[in-house]
């Protein structure tokens, strides 16, 4: 007898003990955070954009959209959310509640929207406590008043209430898998409408919605895990928003040191594109300054500044000893020219000078010649006069 209840013993812990271990590995494996797997930003955006409960309950299970990434009775299926409300005088309490089996529900989170006596409409968005932490609560701001508000305030309104159940759902739904976590998060900003803003706060404005919700409250999933609330699974902060913003602080940290690193890798890039210009401008001063001593006759190894590209030396270098040949070949011919003028001068001046000697010496023979006549006049003329004296005496 005792061996029988030793051994009953022994087995009944051994099951509990691979049940108990079983759940955890489960839970901690597939979904980590649970709060991550649905955003109330994009439940409040959502809600904005829809024209009455039944269809803001159509977007939130649309396959298209994927809104939900959660899957709280671990079947590997994204779990139905369904849509149920209440409604005291003014007050309107939407209930998003997540179906986990057959008259099993838990309240992920609830909306409240309140009309005042001034009818001013305020809205919360209201995370549930074992999902998200106490007080974690969120106002959007629309860019434009929604549609759905026009159905809340109509005489003879009848509240809302989902007719889906467990394995009874619309045409539309078919249930998909699970994602990680941060290819939700990627998915999950094309639903939230930017233009809208979501402010957070922490404390519920409706006392009468607070009233309304206590004794319609489900929470199925609380029951089959009690330890595993949201100040069991994150006890160093109180709600989801802290963890968002001890994330944010970590990610901003990361950010900043990639921002850091990036701008040191352009600062050094920076540098050398710096450094690139003035070299090209000493080169060009070089070149200049080769340039220069070209002009003036200055040898080019003479320069002591950088190296040129070749094609630019080779260039100057027959720019030169053309301009040198140019200028030999130029002096010679001006030589020439010069020598062949002096031939030419020399030879049309030799006649001019016979022609002027042969001038003057018939120009002396015929002064020549008129003296002879002139003395032979006078010799004549004196004859003549002797004659004529000697005749009279």
């Amino acid at each position: 007898m005792k061996t029988k209840l030793l051994l009953f013993a022994i087995v009944t812990t051994l099951v509990t003990g691979c049940s108990t271990a079983q759940d955890r590995t489960t839970i901690y494996a597939k979904n980590g955070e649970i709060s991550d797997n649905l955003d109330l930003k994009a439940v409040a955006s959502v809600f904005g954009e829809s024209s009455n409960l039944q269809d803001f309950e159509r977007r939130l299970n649309d396959p298209r959209l994927q809104l939900s990434n959660l899957d709280l009775n671990y079947d590997n299926q994204v779990d139905y959310l369904r849509v149920i409300e209440s409604v005291e005088n003014r007050t309107h309490v939407i209930v998003i509640q997540a179906v986990l089996g057959r008259d099993l529900f838990q309240d992920v989170a609830t909306i409240d929207v309140e009309k005042d006596r001034y009818n001013n409409v305020s809205i919360q968005v209201v995370g549930d406590v074992f999902m998200y932490g106490p007080n974690y609560i969120y106002e959007p701001v629309y860019y434009r008043t929604p549609a759905i508000y026009a159905s809340f305030w109509i005489g003879n309104y009848r509240p809302y209430y989902s007719s889906w159940n467990w394995n009874y759902y619309p045409s539309y739904y078919y249930a998909w898998n699970p994602y990680p976590v941060y290819r939700y998060r990627s998915n999950i900003n094309h639903c939230i409408n930017v233009h809208n803003s979501y402010r957070y706060v922490s404390y519920r404005s409706s006392y009468r919605a607070q009233h309304i919700y206590a004794s319609r409250r489900h929470n199925a999933y609380e029951r089959n895990y009690p330890n595993y609330s949201f100040s069991r699974r994150n006890a160093e902060v109180t709600n989801r928003y802290e963890l968002d913003r001890r994330r944010g602080n970590r990610e901003d940290y990361t950010s900043n040191r990639n921002v850091t690193r990036y701008e040191s890798n352009t600062n050094r890039n920076y540098s050398e594109a710096r450094v690139e210009p003035s070299r090209r401008y000493a080169e060009n001063r070089s070149n200049s300054q080769q340039y220069s001593n070209q002009r003036s006759d200055i040898d080019y190894n003479n320069n002591n500044s950088r190296v040129t590209p070749p094609t630019r030396v080779e260039s100057s270098r027959n720019y030169t000893n053309y301009n040198r040949t140019n200028r030999n070949n130029d002096a010679t011919s001006r030589e020439q020219q010069y020598d062949n003028s002096n031939v030419l001068k020399t030879r049309e001046n030799k006649p001019q000078r016979t022609e002027q000697k042969t001038s003057s010496s018939y120009e002396n023979r015929r002064s020549e010649s008129n003296n002879n006549n002139s003395r032979r006049e006078n010799s004549s003329n004196e004859s003549r006069g002797n004659r004529v004296t000697n005749r009279s005496i």
